[in-house]
């Protein structure tokens, strides 16, 4: 195997948009454009090329930039996602446009590129290939509209070039994506467990959680690595099923009389507790209109007091005793679109959060970051979900990144969970540790099929959280789902995905000399929804 940076230099064309005007222009040698208001500079070492913008006058909304590094238009690609995957990821063609968030891979056979920014970038990164050439867009924008920058000189991205060869395409992913993060956060344990969102669907209770607690320790009695119980949306004072699932974060409802002391009994089980939170969604009357975004109303992170707010109610369920915090829907929260309604861009226009001097990439950044520092007295580990994963590494030790899979729908499970645990495995300890959602135990799936599901997740190294509904596994199910769970436990395997080149859908995984070859399908083929959903993503055609 062999790896070298190469320096992506300085680009050959520039287009920079501000509010009420473009400039599109090659690029010159001193970096000012639109008579001196605004500066780029390209700082390289040895490793990468630092991309600095400065606009004293305007608010600045994107910038683009083009380089003539023809890539063969006979290769293949993969890029990432802007925040979760929803069953969408393959190797592809050369698609003009197709836009690929924070970086891509370009396999040429016996040679493959990978072009992208270091994580936790200050603007919003995804990039564009054609026979031409390759384009790198920077959407610096403080949500929809233009960044205030006055006299900062901000750090937009870094980017990296690297190019592999006598290399498979996992290990250059692999070893891609550890070059784009050189400082993660990562559990000091193998963390699995349950949480039994995917047979309660938010209809639970304290009784029905530690049912599930015993349930869950009868299948890893004896285990050296206890699991976590994690209780899902349910819990909160203002829960409606179906109707709402935010704040305020306060203490439990009628049927979670007393959180703190729930975490207790499931700790003296002999199990560890964790929680589910969505916090930028709160109905507390209390909170002033000036916390919270103009477009949703949900809280902005950016305003001081807004994010001390929410700080507290993250220490408040560590004070409970909670030792995993999961974060949810802060990505839609902020930006009112999920992953697959980015095209390409993040958010709509016409709105903009309290920091006008902060890019979005920056306010993301800042709440992350308060809610790592929020828990580092109390040693909790941080799972986020809906989270963006390339401004999220080095902030949370685990991040869901795919879609939600099913206890109900087997071709939800097949599409989005298996897809999103083979293409974002590259990422796995890369930028934190990788998890690619439950198995739904319901009955309403086949055993050999969620038996599979759990088993590749178990191989492949990540953490395996399972929602069993009591009483559908018989004894020798059980068993079986021990026995992987055992494996989990450990985290000592890492299986690969050996055809993922060739399907979206991998079916043949390798583990050192093992191959294990799965079947994903049912008999008759795939069931079709009437109203299926379209997560396929493409550059806008103005």
């Amino acid at each position: 195997m062999k790896k070298s940076y190469k320096l992506i230099g300085t680009p050959n064309w520039i287009t920079i948009a501000y509010e009420n005007g473009t400039i599109s222009c090659p690029s010159n040698e001193s970096g000012y454009y639109g008579e001196k208001s605004i500066h780029l500079a390209f700082e390289e070492n040895e490793k990468q090329t630092d991309i600095f913008v400065q606009s004293k006058e305007v608010p600045l909304l994107w910038v683009k930039l083009r380089w003539n590094i023809k890539i063969p238009r006979s290769s293949r690609f993969m890029g990432d996602a802007w925040e979760r995957g929803y069953g969408d990821f393959e190797w592809r063609s050369m698609i003009a446009n197709r836009f690929m968030p924070w970086y891509f891979l370009a396999d040429h056979g016996d040679t493959i590129w990978g072009y992208g920014v270091r994580v936790r970038p200050s603007s919003m990164c995804f990039w564009q290939v054609d026979s031409e050439g390759i384009t790198l867009f920077l959407d610096v924008r403080c949500g929809g509209m233009g960044v205030k920058l006055g006299s900062r000189k901000l750090k937009a991205a870094s980017v990296i070039a690297c190019e592999f060869k006598e290399c498979s395409a996992f290990k250059a992913a692999e070893l891609f994506c550890k070059s784009m993060c050189e400082d993660p956060i990562l559990p000091d344990h193998p963390v699995y467990g349950s949480n039994n969102w995917y047979y309660a669907y938010g209809d639970s209770s304290e009784q029905e959680i530690l049912k599930d607690t015993d349930y869950l320790l009868s299948l890893t009695n004896g285990f050296d690595n206890p699991p976590y119980m994690v209780i899902d949306d349910c819990w909160q004072e203002h829960h409606r099923i179906n109707e709402y699932n935010g704040g305020p974060w306060t203490k439990g409802n009628r049927k979670f009389p007393g959180m703190k002391q729930l975490a207790e009994k499931i700790r003296k089980k002999g199990a560890r507790p964790g929680l589910w939170i969505r916090l930028l969604l709160n109905e507390d009357e209390n909170i002033p209109q000036k916390w919270r975004l103009s477009h949703n109303g949900c809280l902005d992170p950016s305003h001081p007091e807004a994010l001390a707010y929410i700080q507290q109610d993250v220490k408040r369920v560590c004070n409970w005793g909670y030792t995993l915090i999961k974060h949810d829907f802060s990505t839609f929260d902020l930006f009112g679109r999920w992953g697959f309604e980015m095209n390409p861009c993040v958010t709509e226009g016409n709105w903009h959060f309290y920091d006008r001097s902060k890019t979005s990439a920056e306010v993301v950044k800042m709440f992350y970051k308060a809610i790592l520092e929020s828990t580092k007295e109390f040693d909790t580990v941080i799972l986020g979900c809906n989270t963006i994963g390339h401004l999220g590494a080095g902030f949370m030790h685990i991040n869901r990144t795919g879609d939600d899979t099913s206890g109900l729908n087997w071709e939800r499970t097949r599409k989005i969970g298996i897809n999103t645990l083979a293409f974002r495995l590259p990422q796995h300890r890369a930028f934190y540790d990788v998890d690619a959602d439950c198995v739904g135990i319901t009955g309403k799936i086949p055993w050999k099929l969620n038996r599979q599901w759990a088993e590749v997740i178990a191989n492949s190294g990540t953490p395996l959280f399972i929602s069993v509904q009591p009483g559908v596994l018989n004894q020798e199910e059980k068993t079986q789902l021990s026995s992987i769970i055992h494996i989990a436990s450990e985290q000592k395997k890492h299986a690969i995905p050996v055809d993922w080149q060739d399907t979206d859908c991998p079916e043949i995984w390798q583990a050192g000399s093992n191959i294990h070859h799965y079947h994903w399908y049912e008999k008759e083929g795939l069931k079709f929804s009437e109203n299926p959903e379209r997560y396929q993503t493409f550059l806008s055609i103005i």
